[in-house]
């Protein structure tokens, strides 16, 4: 019987050791937050064109709503960090990022965030198609692109869309790096969507835009 207690006794200190060394081992998971550069248009806003817009929250596809940083081996695949991790949803990073640069291009009198509350004229929808690092052999990029609609709510009119994209080449190498190379992307993604829809705003005839206001 003592043998056994001994050999019990033995087991149980080898057991809690084990454990407590796997312990020391855990790795906890890195969090990080888009961080897209202020609009250089803030300064030099024009005359509003239109009237009230709500932005809706921009949707994407699923590997790109939150979670594990995604990146792809190839255009087949796709694959996540397991110890990379948005702090922040996505969507919500690129719908606040295309409410302040519509504010600052003071197209719109007005310009919202969606909450089903107050009314607007028009309303702008859109997706985050790509957020992701690219590898193909030694070459490694980030791919950004955004697409997005603005529609009058009156007449339910497709008023304007289109989609805009930029690949950059990774030069630092690093998880932070490309973070940051993500922000620089969506903020240049988004300002050229942005042009995109002031461009055509302002080329519509002044009576169809008087009338629909």
């Amino acid at each position: 019987m003592r043998n056994l207690k001994l050999i019990f006794s033995i087991g149980l200190v080898t057991g809690l050791g084990t454990l407590s060394g796997c312990a020391g081992k855990i790795r906890y998971p890195s969090y990080y937050v888009l961080d897209v550069p202020a609009s250089p248009f803030a300064s030099h806003r024009s005359e509003p064109i239109l009237g009230s817009v709500a932005v809706r929250e921009f949707t994407a596809p699923a590997f790109l709503r939150g979670g594990p940083i995604a990146y792809r081996e190839s255009a087949e695949q796709l694959d996540f960090y397991d110890y990379h991790r948005w702090a922040e949803d996505p969507r919500r990073v690129v719908t606040a990022a295309m409410v302040r640069e519509m504010q600052a291009r003071g197209i719109f009198q007005s310009v919202d965030v969606f909450d089903g509350r107050r009314s607007s004229e028009y309303v702008v929808s859109g997706t985050l198609d790509h957020l992701e690092e690219v590898d193909q052999g030694a070459n490694v990029s980030i791919e950004v692109r955004l697409s997005a609609r603005l529609i009058n709510l009156r007449t339910n009119e497709v008023l304007w869309q289109d989609s805009s994209s930029k690949t950059a080449k990774l030069d630092e190498r690093s998880v932070p790096g490309m973070v940051a190379e993500m922000s620089r992307d969506l903020g240049t993604a988004d300002e050229r969507l942005v042009s995109s829809m002031q461009e055509h705003i302002a080329s519509l005839p002044p009576n169809r835009s008087n009338a629909e206001q």
